[in-house]
This record gives C-alpha cells, structure tokens and sequence, in this order.
C-alpha cells in the first residue's frame, strides 16, 4: 500500500478491525518511511451475475429463485434446507470462480441437475422435469433409463 503522503510503498498494517458489520476491514497503516499513520478499507468486490435466458434477456442471478425450484423438487423428500443452501453456495461461487460475470439457463440448471443428482434421484428427475420441460411421459422414461445405465 502506497502511503498517501510520502508515496513510499514501504508500510506495515498496526491494527485491523472488522468494519461494516463485518463486510469490509479498517487497516491502521504506518508509513516505515515518514512514520505518519493512515487509514485503508478493504471489501470483497462482488460482481453482480446476470443469468442469460433463452430469448438471450440478461437478468439478475437471483439466489432465491433458485432456492424455490430446489424446494419444490424437494417436497416431501428427505433434504434439510441447510443442504439446498449448500447447493445454491456451491453453484454461486462456481459461476463467480469462472471469472465471467453470465451463464446461461442451460449451464444453471445443468450445474444445480449435478448437484442434485448426488443428493437425491427423484429430486433430480422432478428439477429435470422442469428444466428440460418434458412434453410427455416418454421424456420421463428416457431420462430415468439414463441415470439406470449411469448407474451400472
């Protein structure tokens, strides 16, 4: 950090506090050259994610949203709600950890059809069912003599 009043990059952090309600941090900084003190404040910079639809609309990615199809995938299956907020964290900083700022439904719903798979069959096939919007029952079918021949 380049002190703001000597412009000498040498200096040494005297005291870090949480600031913001945790959010940002307030570093005390000594210049090792000219010895005055100053204040600097680091955040974590989020990147707002836009979610790009089919008819190529850019939205904001909203976690919640996600969250209410996970649930209804879910009713009445054996799946805590701390382990769909799990699924919507790992499929966040998935998309944040590509560095690109917009993902496509298709790569969304193939992410969270990942996740689910792992956790529950039948929660996977109602999410599918939705996601690749079945016409009929033959879909259905296909789908689950997929996951059997996955499976052997």
């Amino acid at each position: 950090m380049r002190c703001p009043f000597c412009g000498s990059e040498d200096t040494k952090v005297v005291d870090s506090r949480s600031y913001l309600e945790g959010n940002s941090i307030k570093r005390r900084r000594e210049c090792v050259v000219c010895q005055r003190r100053f204040s600097t404040f680091e955040r974590v910079e989020e990147v707002p994610l836009f979610v790009i639809k089919k008819d190529q609309r850019r939205v904001p990615f909203n976690r919640d949203k996600v969250m209410r199809g996970l649930t209804f995938a879910t009713v009445k299956r054996n799946i805590g709600r701390e382990d769909l907020e799990k699924i919507v964290y790992e499929v966040e900083k998935n998309i944040q950890n590509t560095l690109k700022n917009e993902i496509t439904t298709r790569d969304l719903g193939e992410m969270i059809l990942e996740k689910l798979k792992k956790i529950d069959q039948v929660a996977y096939v109602r999410f599918a069912s939705v996601y690749k919007e079945f016409d009929d029952v033959k879909s259905f079918v296909e789908l689950i003599e997929e996951m059997e021949r996955e499976k052997k």
